[in-house]
């Protein structure tokens, strides 16, 4: 082992851990709002940071990385399209739920459908993170430890063992972090976190290209443009894990659910100073999602030209930097995805307690008790989130046992929960008298029927069209139940916003920017002109 990867790697550790002790050494969470909303007191910056950040973990490093390498540019369509339905959650979805005033995004299907409603999507939400979320992020981490650190030759373990370790190490660690900081030390930690990727995202590339170019930057940046040019084309072709077409099918349902209903990204975005600060911290994690295939994918597209064959193309990314990069760069690098990890388990961690709580335990105990003390309700969240992340790390190293790609298999079991829960709300913004009945009907229906086409019949259809497909289905199966039992009185949105909500003025010509952006990008990484 090179022990100055190992110092550079704590000595950045060292410096984000004394950042985040600093600036919140006077936080104290002895409420419930300042444990799961930070006292709704984000910044713009610190609003972008954590939505940035808590969305690029590991997960999406190792895994994208892992398709970069195996098949082509494709793969970034999941965070180029982002780009599009963040603006769009910004534009209509955020107003809204900020005139609410509502902590979580089943507080807002409650508010729709009915108690039960809401009770139903915090108990799927839970069993994403337990089973998907959570453990997929843990995995992700212990691989690129295991490739940059080789602790199997260090402990002597097999790989098996190794994973194990490493997922018990990282989950103990992030779970501390979780129940100590609460949601305000993981925003912090990953707006720090989030200008440190891009620095990193520019060193590994910088260093990769001078490594394949023997010493020459240019050389290896010729090399990459003009070898294998096959692996730069964005547009998918039906044999890719992203086909082009899917772009504007079930990927926009996904994104659209993951950044305007998915609890631990909301959580973020609810607990900002007001409206205007919302706003401009989704167009700041927008800027960085243009920006982060430098970190994502563009590393995997060069390593198909320094790695002929890899026996487990998850470890491509991990590899790639512990060959390339200085040791002082490998383990500044080694730090981010360190961060990257902990930062998305602890913000999942966050949000477990936040639903548990807030949607389940008080209503149950509000039933019996006519009081509930605030620091009962705190530590009885705290409790519920070791249990999470004891049930996480069990389930973590059997990923390894998954097909088709890490990543592709994370996006899939996603589709359990993602797109199910986004169709019920959409429904419930678009109508006001369908009831609770076509809530329940229309869940059931979706996951069940997705199960049966991911696990029982193969249709030979994309999962992401098929989701598409499904949402259309169960839309028009609520809008009968609606129209055959509607509600006898229609919904009325009551306002109860905490914070102001006059949005920002500008934000219409950023969002005019970003999105020619996002389609320069794909017209960049295409047959028009790299892919050629």
């Amino acid at each position: 082992m090179n022990w100055l990867v190992i110092a550079s790697f704590l000595f950045f550790i060292g410096i984000l851990a004394f950042a985040s002790w600093y600036k919140l050494r006077r936080n104290r969470l002895n409420t419930l709002n300042s444990l799961f909303m930070a006292d709704r007191s984000l910044s713009f910056l610190l609003v972008g940071g954590g939505l940035l950040f808590t969305n690029i973990n590991t997960a999406t490093i190792i895994g994208e990385n892992e398709l970069s390498y195996t098949h082509n540019m494709s793969v970034m369509a999941w965070g180029i399209t982002s780009v599009l339905a963040m603006l769009l959650v910004s534009e209509f979805l955020m107003p809204m739920y900020l005139r609410l005033g509502i902590a979580t995004t089943p507080d807002y299907l409650t508010a729709r459908y009915g108690r039960g409603t809401g009770k139903l999507v915090s108990v799927i939400f839970l069993i994403s993170y337990i089973i998907n979320l959570l453990p997929s992020v843990l995995y992700s981490g212990a691989v690129a430890f295991n490739g940059l650190f080789h602790f199997s030759e260090i402990l002597k373990t097999d790989y098996w063992t190794t994973i194990w370790i490493l997922i018990w190490v990282m989950g103990t660690i992030g779970c501390l972090y979780a129940l100590l900081g609460g949601l305000k030390a993981i925003a912090v930690s990953d707006t720090l976190l989030g200008l440190g990727i891009f620095a990193g995202g520019l060193l590994l590339p910088v260093f990769a290209l001078r490594y394949l170019g023997h010493g020459s930057i240019l050389q290896g940046l010729h090399t990459v443009l003009n070898t294998h040019k096959e692996h730069l084309n964005s547009i998918g072709a039906p044999s890719d894990p992203i086909p082009f077409g899917t772009l504007f099918t079930g990927m926009l349902l996904v994104n659209l659910y993951y950044w305007g209903t998915e609890q631990y990204i909301v959580q973020q975005v609810l607990a900002s100073k007001d409206l205007k600060n919302s706003q401009k911290g989704i167009a700041v994690a927008c800027l960085g999602k243009l920006i982060s295939p430098l970190l994502l994918n563009v590393p995997g597209l060069i390593a198909v030209h320094i790695f002929t064959s890899m026996h487990n193309p998850a470890e491509v990314f991990p590899k790639l930097d512990s060959l390339v990069s200085p040791p002082f760069i490998a383990g500044y690098i080694a730090a981010i995805i360190f961060g990257a990890a902990l930062t998305t388990f602890n913000a999942g961690l966050n949000s477990s307690g936040t639903l548990f709580v807030l949607n389940i335990y008080k209503p149950w105990r509000e039933k019996k008790l006519k009081q509930i003390l605030e620091k009962d309700l705190i530590r009885t969240a705290k409790k519920f989130e070791i249990i999470v992340c004891l049930a996480a790390m069990f389930i973590a190293p059997f990923i390894i046992f998954v097909k088709n790609g890490f990543y592709t298999y994370v996006q899939i079991v996603n589709g359990f929960f993602n797109v199910p829960i986004f169709t019920i709300m959409f429904m419930g913004f678009v109508t006001k008298r369908v009831p609770a009945l076509a809530a329940k009907v229309g869940l059931t229906f979706f996951i069940v029927t997705y199960g049966l086409t991911q696990l029982v019949f193969d249709l030979h259809i994309h999962f992401l069209h098929i989701l598409a497909i499904l949402f259309v289905v169960t839309c028009s199966i609520m809008f009968v139940i609606g129209k055959l039992y509607p509600m006898p009185v229609p919904y009325q949105q009551k306002l109860n916003n905490q914070v102001n909500i006059e949005p920002w003025k500008n934000r219409h010509i950023y969002s005019g920017i970003l999105l020619v952006l996002m389609i320069l990008m794909f017209i960049l990484f295409s047959p028009l002109i790299l892919a050629k």
